[in-house]
């Protein structure tokens, strides 16, 4: 596919999703969702997941020491992957391209596809609760809740999300054939 068509293709799925975007966005305009969905995304930007991957070797001993590993190993692919994919495809943010969406977040870099953090927690996600079920209650929640924000706050399109968890899910399997 030739770059032009794909900056076409990129544009006609923008302005398709710009009706989802904005709907969801304007939960953003009341100040404590907006407050819930920056924290949420806040601590999706690594902090949970960093905390998560100390605590498993740290509660569940040697059980807990290679799934925190691979996770470990996973994450660093996953970065690797979503920057490629991020500065392969230049698809620009929703606030940047449409001036009805407000932007409530600060965005790590220019482009919004695929979503990282929702790409991060499902990984993660995928992988703790495969290994330690009694984490699901807590994690799951909290991953549908990072994807949630990263539209709600005006950084990506439902697009971007689905993606992302999906790579997420690919990965997190991965992870779970290595470990």
């Amino acid at each position: 596919m030739k770059a032009g068509t794909l900056s076409t293709l990129v544009a006609r799925v923008d302005a398709a999703e710009f009706g989802l975007c904005r709907m969801l966005n304007v939960l953003s305009q009341r100040a404590p969702a907006r407050r819930l969905f920056q924290v949420v995304s806040r601590l999706g930007n690594g902090a949970i997941w960093y905390a998560l991957l100390l605590a498993l070797p740290l509660l569940r001993g040697r059980a807990g020491v290679r799934p925190a590993l691979v996770m470990v190993l996973t994450g660093i692919i996953a970065v690797l992957l979503y920057k490629l994919l991020k500065h392969t495809l230049v698809r620009e943010r929703p606030f940047i391209t449409h001036s009805g969406i407000s932007l409530h977040g600060a965005p790590l870099d220019r482009y919004s596809f695929p979503s990282g953090h929702t790409l991060h927690a499902v990984a993660f996600t995928w992988q703790a609760v495969a290994h330690f079920p009694e984490l699901a209650w807590a994690l799951v929640p909290f991953t549908f809740l990072v994807a949630a924000s990263r539209v709600v706050l005006g950084l990506h399109y439902p697009t971007d999300v689905v993606v992302g968890a999906a790579l997420g899910g690919l990965l997190g399997q991965l992870g779970l054939a290595l470990g």
